[in-house]
C-alpha cells in the first residue's frame, strides 16, 4: 500500500510517500481500503510537533472506505462494508489496519446502514 509519512517534525517537507507492506488484521481488527481520508488542523499540529506524536508515522485521524479483511472475534463488520471513522487511525494511507489506537476502540459508522 501506499502512504503519506511524518518521517520527522517539521514543514510539509517532512511528508514522504511511501510504499509499505499491506495489514493483515489480529483478532478484533478490520482492514480497510481506504477510498477517502480528512486532514485538517489536528494534523498540521502533529507534523509540526505542537502536539507531539513518534516519527516517523502515518497521520490521519479520519477516513472511510470498504473492510476487506476482518480478523477473529469481529462480528459486528463484514468484507464488503462501507465503514468511517474518526479520532484515530492512518486515514492517509491507501490501506489501514484496525483503525484503533492499541487498547482503544474507535467508533465505526456503518455507511451502508447509516439512517
Amino acid at each position: 500500500m501506499r502512504a503519506i509519512r511524518i518521517t520527522e517534525h517539521g514543514g510539509p517537507e517532512v511528508l514522504t510517500l511511501e510504499e509499505l507492506t499491506d495489514p493483515t488484521p489480529d483478532a478484533g481488527q478490520i482492514v480497510v481500503d481506504v477510498a477517502a481520508a480528512g486532514v485538517n488542523f489536528v494534523d498540521t499540529y502533529q507534523r509540526i510537533g505542537l502536539y507531539p506524536i513518534a516519527v516517523p508515522c502515518t497521520a490521519g485521524l479520519e477516513g472511510a472506505g470498504v473492510v476487506t479483511a476482518v480478523g477473529a472475534d469481529v462480528a459486528d463488520v463484514s468484507v464488503g462494508d462501507r465503514v468511517a471513522w474518526c479520532g484515530g487511525g492512518d486515514g492517509r494511507a491507501g490501506r489501514q489496519g484496525d483503525p484503533g489506537q492499541p487498547g482503544r476502540d474507535v467508533p465505526l459508522l456503518h455507511a451502508d446502514r447509516a439512517v
